[in-house]
């Protein structure tokens, strides 16, 4: 029998080989498991030809390093089949990790179809070499490689089974089963190998046309190189893909969850809003009616709490209203619900054993408040005006409940405030008007109800018109003219009030553009902001739009708002002013005096004008506080360069001292009425037959 001889160098390599394709095969199992769909055949026919390739590749670099007297060679045909033994094998062994569980008996059947099919591949790349005559085999060596093939092809499946999914230190694992797992592979083909026996007259057939050894083994080990680390780098990049999607996936799920608590949620004092509160309604009425008990709703209205806000400003008025939501929160079941809806307004949702329970929890509310609130080191005192709406019984939707509470709530206010009222039947007129004027209210704009009235600005020494007032006026279906007071707090609520500022500022301008084209170019037409519109991100950009829409002068347009208004947020109003006053639109500080200021930051505003409130000149002639605080705003105003507007003019005796303090203009019943477009031009024209040079006249 002839005796062959091993190349060490080519049994390390196919040592390392094995070690690869064992650790590519585990990492492959672990792209399966996580794969989706059509992706997992993918993976599968993927990870069967690295493999296929990488387990034949090691076994054809064993037969290359066995050295024989002889010259030896490789029918093509044979080894193309020994390796398409191999990728079928290793495919099936894929596709059976990849199953969700993986009995003993599936194991064990699974070994035996693996171990066989490594076998074969074994054995037809050994009779690729068409010996003649034939390979003689040990039968005691050719049985431990089928059983060596069987138990290394039970444990392959065992550990890629166990390591496929990637939990911590899963790599070391897999590099360490990968080293056993390639050990045994060596061990099975050495030790079949080991097992043939070669005839001394024996000679390769497949020496002269088959594949040659020269050079051959070098070729082998690249290509199988080459798949084994582009099918281990495409996992690695897979996986690594994988993770970044993951991890962008849950940065993205915790960004929808703090968008959508910031849509559910009152950014203030962390309370749900009127969104969650009127789904936290829903759901309590649906239970009711299912389940039976009854809830109560409770508006919590604070009293007293704007004195505080304009007395300590914005910044102390919104640590007070968390206060508030905290204390109330303490006293709050699990069941329960505690929203902020507005401004310094609450309400809680409550279950209830029976109805007459809501009275001691509305009386708990009234006294919880009732207590000092140390915030910033004040002791601030306020009171709650509560009102309660039951369900079943006072109201059909959350919209009527959160109305007919809201109603019985300014029912406790009429009665003297900090206390309780339950809503009764003769609220609910009141309720049901407020909720048809709010229907109303939000179709108004569509049908085009609103119209501006115009009150005129007078020069206080000449007499001349200096332009005038914009005031909104709603010309009700039903009710006919209502003036702002009707329905502007209502507007204020709902959100409103943007569309329907945005409308009369448009308007407004429309309308001055049409006089400043008759001539009347020194004038300027006066528009009133909200808190909510001063505070709304998109003002600036409306108001130059509506400048831009009509090609008319920014210094045309004097906007007014309010002292609490430009006070509440200082720094921020002051970022607002001055955008507007670079844009060359006037700014007036609206109700001078009535406000909590601080001089430092007024002296800072880009305002142009300080208007003088109405409550001040009524009572000018009889009161002489009254006289000396116009005085002080006058001399105030003059000192910080500002012109300086009266409103509520209605005698000639406030016309003639308000004129000789140096007001520069004045607005009010004794001067002109709010009129339409047309009414006050007619006005302005009788006056200017009188009191005006040529040039004004029409």
């Amino acid at each position: 029998m002839l005796i062959g001889s091993y190349s060490p160098a080519l049994i390390a390599i196919s040592l390392c080989v094995a070690i690869l394709a064992s650790y590519t095969a585990l990492d492959l199992t672990g792209r399966i498991a996580t794969a989706r769909g059509s992706a997992i055949y993918l993976w599968i026919a993927g990870g069967a030809l690295a493999m296929g390739v990488g387990v034949w590749s090691m076994h054809f670099i064993g037969m290359l390093a066995l050295r024989l007297p002889f010259a030896l060679g490789f029918d093509v045909g044979i080894t193309a089949l020994s390796l398409l033994i191999a990728v079928l094998s290793s495919g099936f062994a894929l596709w059976l990790v990849s199953q969700p569980r993986l009995p003993a008996w599936q194991l064990a059947f699974g070994a035996l179809i693996m171990g066989a099919g490594i076998a074969s591949m074994h054995y037809t790349g050994m009779a690729a070499m068409r010996m003649t005559p034939g390979i003689d085999y040990d039968p005691t060596l050719f049985g431990a490689s089928l059983l060596i093939a069987v138990i290394a092809s039970g444990a392959a499946l065992w550990i890629a089974f166990n390591l496929r999914r990637n939990t911590p230190y899963v790599r070391l694992a897999r590099g360490g089963a990968a080293m056993v797992m390639g050990v045994a592979i060596v061990g099975m083909h050495y030790t079949g190998m080991a097992a043939a026996r070669f005839a001394d007259d024996s000679f390769c057939g497949a020496a002269l046309n088959g594949l040659s050894g020269r050079g051959l083994d070098n070729l082998v080990l690249v290509t199988s190189l080459a798949v084994l680390i582009i099918a281990l780098l495409t996992s690695l990049l897979d996986a690594r893909l994988q993770a970044r999607t993951a991890v962008l996936a849950h940065s993205l799920t915790l960004a929808n969850q703090e968008l959508t608590h910031l849509a559910l949620h009152d950014m203030l004092t962390g309370l749900p809003n009127r969104t969650l509160l009127a789904d936290r309604i829903a759901q309590a009425m649906q239970a009711v009616r299912e389940q039976g008990g009854c809830f109560a709703l409770m508006f919590i209205d604070l009293d007293g709490f704007k004195p505080v806000n304009d007395a300590f400003g914005h910044h102390l008025g919104d640590l007070l209203l968390r206060e508030v939501g905290q204390r109330l929160r303490e006293d709050l079941r699990s069941q329960d619900t505690l929203a902020r809806i507005g401004g310094d307004e609450f309400v809680l949702l409550v279950q209830l054993m029976q109805p007459a329970d809501a009275l001691g929890l509305a009386e708990r509310q009234v006294v919880l408040i009732n207590r000092a609130f140390q915030v910033a080191e004040h002791d601030l005192k306020i009171s709650a005006s509560v009102g309660i709406a039951l369900f079943p019984g006072n109201g059909n939707s959350p919209q009527e409940l959160l109305m007919n509470a809201d109603a019985a709530m300014y029912h406790a206010k009429g009665l003297g405030k900090n206390g309780y009222s339950f809503f009764e039947a003769s609220m609910n007129t009141n309720a049901r008007k407020q909720l048809q004027l709010l229907q109303d209210l939000r179709n108004a704009l569509e049908l085009e109800q609103f119209q501006l009235y115009y009150q005129p600005k007078f020069d206080a020494v000449s007499g001349m018109p200096v332009g005038a007032e914009a005031l909104l006026r709603w010309e009700h279906p039903q009710q006919g003219l209502l003036l702002p007071a009707s329905f502007i707090e209502l507007a204020e609520k709902t959100g409103l009030i943007i569309p329907i500022g945005e409308w009369v500022l448009n308007e407004a301008c429309r309308q001055m553009r049409t006089w400043y084209a008759q001539g009347y170019e020194d004038w300027r037409i006066a528009v009133n902001l909200s808190a909510l519109q001063f505070g709304h991100a998109g003002l600036v950009k409306s108001v130059a739009a509506a400048l831009a829409r009509h090609q008319l002068p920014a210094n045309s347009l004097t906007l007014e708002i309010t002292e609490t208004t430009a006070m509440s947020d200082a720094d921020a109003s002051m970022t607002v002013l001055q955008q507007l006053s670079q844009m060359g639109v006037d700014l007036s500080i609206d109700d001078f005096g009535t406000g909590y200021s601080s001089l430092m930051y007024l002296k800072r505003l880009p305002a142009n004008e300080l208007k003088i409130d109405r409550g001040f000149v009524r009572d000018l002639e009889h009161d002489s506080d009254d006289a000396a605080i116009v005085s002080a705003i006058v001399a105030l105003g003059q000192a910080l360069g500002l012109r300086i507007v009266a409103e509520g003019v209605e005698t000639d005796a406030q016309q003639h001292f308000l004129t000789r303090l140096g007001c520069n203009a004045l607005q009010g019943y004794l001067l002109g009425h709010p009129l339409p477009a047309a009414g006050f031009m007619a006005d302005i024209q009788r006056a200017q037959a009188f009191v005006m040079p040529d040039k004004y006249r029409a």
